[in-house]
C-alpha cells in the first residue's frame, strides 16, 4: 500500500462545504488530473455497553467499525489509542450479535465520499464529509503510488499538495512518525481517517449517545 495523507480543508470564507470542494477539483483538474470514479469511507461508533461497565465507575470504550471503498471485501475496527483489526466484510454481522458488548452509536455514523483523481503517480480524493443528512467538512486523501516506506515519500507528497491546497496542506501525518522505515499499511489510512471524524465531531460538538 502506498504511502497516504488524509486531512481536513477548512471551508472557503462565505463559500459552502460543497462550492469548496469544487474549488479544489477545480484546481487538480487544471493541473491536469484526471477522474478515476468514485470512493466512500464510513465509520460507526460503538460503545461499551453499560451492562458491561464495571460498578468503579469505569468510562465506557469507544470502538469504530470502518469501511473504505478502496478495499471492499474488509472492514476495518479501530479503538482510539489503541489497535486496528482488519477483518472480513462479515464482521459487521458479528457486531450485531455482540450488541450485548458493543452498541451502535447510530446517531454519530460519519462518511466521506467523494471523486479519486489520478495526476501521475499521486491518488487524490476529495471528500464530502457528512453525518446525517448535513455536510459537516471535507476530506482529501493523496496517495504517491509508487512508494510503500511512507517516510521516503512525504517530501513529495508535501510538494504536491502544496500545488492544489496552498497554505492548508498538512503536517506529516502521526502514523509517519510510528512507522519508522516500515512499510505503510490500509489500516494507517484508516487510523488517519479515524483522527478526521472524530476532529470534525469535537468540532460540531456532537455528543456520542450513550456516554456520559
Amino acid at each position: 500500500v502506498p504511502g497516504c495523507s488524509v486531512s481536513q480543508v477548512p471551508v472557503a470564507e462565505g463559500k459552502s462545504v460543497q462550492q469548496t470542494v469544487e474549488i479544489l477539483t477545480r484546481k487538480l483538474e487544471l493541473l491536469g488530473a484526471e477522474k478515476q470514479g468514485t470512493f466512500c469511507v464510513d465509520c460507526e461508533t460503538y460503545h461499551t455497553a453499560a451492562s458491561t461497565i464495571g460498578r468503579q465507575g469505569q468510562t465506557g470504550k469507544l470502538m469504530y467499525v470502518m469501511h473504505n471503498s478502496e478495499y471492499p471485501l474488509s472492514c476495518f475496527a479501530l479503538f482510539e489509542n489503541g489497535p486496528c483489526l482488519i477483518a472480513d466484510a462479515n464482521f459487521d454481522i458479528l457486531m450485531v450479535k455482540l450488541k450485548g458488548f458493543f452498541q451502535n452509536a447510530k446517531a454519530n455514523k460519519i462518511e466521506s465520499r467523494g471523486t479519486r483523481y489520478q495526476y501521475c503517480d499521486f491518488l487524490v480524493k476529495v471528500g464530502t464529509v457528512t453525518m446525517g443528512p448535513s455536510a459537516r467538512g471535507i476530506s482529501v486523501e493523496v496517495e504517491y503510488c509508487p512508494c510503500v516506506i511512507a517516510n521516503d515519500c512525504w517530501n513529495l507528497l508535501m510538494e504536491f499538495m502544496q500545488s492544489f491546497m496552498g497554505n492548508h496542506t498538512p503536517g506529516i501525518p502521526s502514523v509517519f512518525g510510528a512507522k519508522h522505515d516500515s512499510i505503510y499499511s490500509p489500516a494507517d489510512t484508516m487510523v488517519q481517517y479515524m483522527e478526521l471524524f472524530n476532529k470534525i465531531r469535537k468540532q460540531q460538538q456532537v455528543p456520542v449517545a450513550g456516554i456520559r
